[in-house]
C-alpha cells in the first residue's frame, strides 16, 4: 500500500513544525537569559509555562494544521497567528513582572522579553516558510470507477476543498477514450515530472482492458502513483466510503489488526484501564458541579441511562448526565437530537458543548463496555434502520465503542441518515488504521474540540 498510514504522514510536517518551535524556544530562552544574567537557567518553571503557551496557543489556532501551507493567503494568515501567540506570551510575561513587583521590570522589557518574542516570530515564521517550498506540489488524480461510484465520490468531494476538487478528475470505467487519453497525457510527460504531478485510482469491482492495464503497468513502472480507490479515498479524505466495500476486500483488505487477542488489543484495554481512572479522579469536583447544576434547574433526576449496540452487537447500557428534560421522548419515542432541540435544557446545552454529559461512561469503560478511543455506540432501535439504509454498518462493531473517535473529532454531531454514513466513512478509517499512536491524536484532536466548546451539537435539523 502506497499510504500504510496516510494519518501518520500527513502531519509529519506538522509535528516537525512544533519540535522546531519548542526547541527554538528553548535555544532562545537561554540566549537571552545568560546575555542578560550571563548565565544559562537550563530549563525552569518560567520556561516551561512559555513552552505551554506557545504550543498549544499554536495548536488550538490551528498553526500545526496541514492547510497551514497550502497557499500564500494561508501562510500569511499562519504567520498572523504568529504574531498574535507572540503578543500573548509578552502579555503573559509582562503581567508577571507587574505580579511579583519586579525592581527593573522596564530594563527587563527592553533586554530580554521583547527580544526574545521578536526572535520567536522570525524562527517561527522562517520555518513556516521552509515548510511550504518543501511542500510536495498537489497531485492531479484520475478515479476511474463504475457509474454508482462516481456518484458517490462526486458527493464526498462537494465538502471538500476547492484544492482537492481542482486536482481530482472523475472518469467512467467504459469511458476508454477518456481514460487513453489521461493515459497518453502521462506518458508524454516528462518522467521525472509525470510521476510527481498525476495519479490513477482505479476500482476494484471493474475490470479493465488487458491493453489499458499494460499501459497502467508501464506508467507505474515510471513512478505514477496507481492505487486502488478506497486507497486514494484513506489518503485524500481521511474516510472510506462503504459503498466502495465489497465483502472480498473486507476479507482481504490489510489493516484491522486491533482485534481479540492481540497484543495491540491487551495494549489498548489496559491504556483504556489507566486513563479512565485517572479521568475520574480529575473530573470529579466537576462532575459533582455539573449534577448540583442539572438538579437545581428542573429538580429532575441527574443521570440518564440509555441501552446502546456494544462490541459484537451485544447490548449494554450506558449512563450520562442528563441534558433534556425529563419528558423528553414521551410520547414521541426514540429520535435524533436536533439544532436547536427545545427538549434540551440550558445547563445541558453547555454540557454538551463541552461533553462533559459523556464522563458517566467512564465507569463503562472499567467494565469493559466502551473504551476511551471508539465507533460511537448507537441505540439498537435507531442502528436497525441504518442498518438496513448503509452498506456494511455492522463493521463499526468489531471494536469497542469508544467515548471519543476519529469520526467524532472529525465530523459533527450526526442526526441522520446521512451524517450517520458519514460518520462510518470515518470509523472505516479507523477500522483500518487503529493503534494507540492514531488514538493519541484523536485525544489531542478532543481536547482541541472540547476547548472550543465544539461538542455534542447537530449541524443542521434532519
Amino acid at each position: 500500500m502506497v499510504w500504510r498510514a496516510p494519518w501518520l504522514q500527513n502531519r509529519l510536517n506538522r509535528g516537525a513544525l512544533a519540535l522546531w518551535d519548542s526547541l527554538s524556544l528553548f535555544a532562545i530562552y537561554q540566549l537571552m537569559y545568560g546575555l542578560r544574567l550571563g548565565a544559562l537557567p537550563g530549563i525552569t518553571a518560567g520556561l516551561i509555562g512559555l513552552e505551554c503557551i506557545w504550543l498549544f496557543g499554536s495548536y488550538l489556532l490551528g498553526r500545526y494544521s496541514e492547510q497551514t501551507w497550502s497557499d500564500e493567503q494561508k501562510s500569511w494568515r499562519s504567520f498572523k497567528k504568529i504574531i498574535f501567540i507572540a503578543l500573548l506570551m509578552l502579555s503573559v510575561m509582562i503581567g508577571d513582572s507587574w505580579i511579583r513587583n519586579i525592581v527593573d521590570s522596564q530594563v527587563r522589557f527592553r533586554g530580554f522579553l521583547l527580544p526574545l518574542t521578536t526572535l520567536m516570530v522570525a524562527s517561527s515564521g522562517l520555518a513556516d516558510l521552509l515548510l511550504a517550498a518543501k511542500r510536495q506540489p498537489t497531485l492531479r488524480w484520475v478515479l476511474i470507477g463504475s457509474t454508482t461510484e462516481q456518484k458517490i465520490l462526486r458527493q464526498e468531494l462537494l465538502d471538500e476543498s476547492p484544492g482537492i476538487k481542482a486536482s481530482t478528475v472523475l472518469i467512467l470505467s467504459n469511458d476508454q477514450a477518456s481514460i487513453s487519453r489521461e493515459i497518453q497525457t502521462s506518458e508524454a510527460a516528462n518522467p521525472r515530472q509525470s510521476r510527481k504531478t498525476q495519479g490513477f485510482a482505479l476500482s476494484e469491482q471493474i475490470d479493465l482492458p488487458q491493453a489499458t492495464l499494460n499501459q497502467l503497468l508501464k506508467l507505474r513502472s515510471r513512478g505514477v502513483h496507481i492505487c486502488s480507490l478506497i486507497d486514494w479515498a484513506e489518503h485524500s479524505l481521511h474516510r472510506v466510503p462503504p459503498e466502495l466495500l465489497s465483502q472480498t476486500w473486507l476479507v482481504k483488505a490489510d489493516g484491522f489488526r486491533l482485534a481479540p487477542g492481540a497484543t495491540s488489543w491487551r495494549s489498548k484495554r489496559l491504556m483504556d484501564i489507566i486513563g479512565a481512572l485517572v479521568l475520574l479522579t480529575i473530573s470529579a469536583p466537576i462532575l459533582a458541579l455539573a449534577a448540583s447544576l442539572i438538579w437545581l434547574e428542573d429538580r429532575g433526576p441527574i443521570f440518564y441511562g440509555q441501552l446502546r449496540t456494544g462490541l459484537g452487537g451485544q447490548p449494554f447500557w450506558i449512563w450520562k448526565l442528563r441534558t433534556m428534560r425529563p419528558d423528553a421522548e414521551a410520547g414521541q419515542g426514540v429520535q435524533w437530537a436536533l439544532k436547536g432541540d427545545s427538549r434540551i435544557t440550558t445547563v445541558g446545552q453547555w454540557l454538551r458543548r463541552l461533553r462533559l454529559d459523556e464522563l458517566p461512561q467512564l465507569l463503562s469503560v472499567l467494565r469493559g463496555e466502551m473504551s476511551l478511543i471508539g465507533p460511537r455506540p448507537e441505540r439498537p432501535e435507531i442502528e436497525s434502520t441504518l442498518e438496513t439504509k448503509i452498506p456494511h454498518y455492522r463493521v463499526r462493531q468489531w471494536l469497542r465503542p469508544g467515548l471519543s473517535g476519529w469520526a467524532q473529532v472529525c465530523f459533527p454531531y450526526g442526526a441522520s441518515v446521512s451524517d450517520s454514513r458519514t460518520k462510518l466513512c470515518y470509523d472505516i478509517y479507523y477500522l483500518r488504521h487503529a493503534g494507540l499512536l492514531l488514538d493519541l491524536l484523536i485525544t489531542i484532536k478532543t481536547i482541541r474540540l472540547v476547548s472550543r466548546a465544539r461538542g455534542s451539537v447537530p449541524r443542521a435539523n434532519s
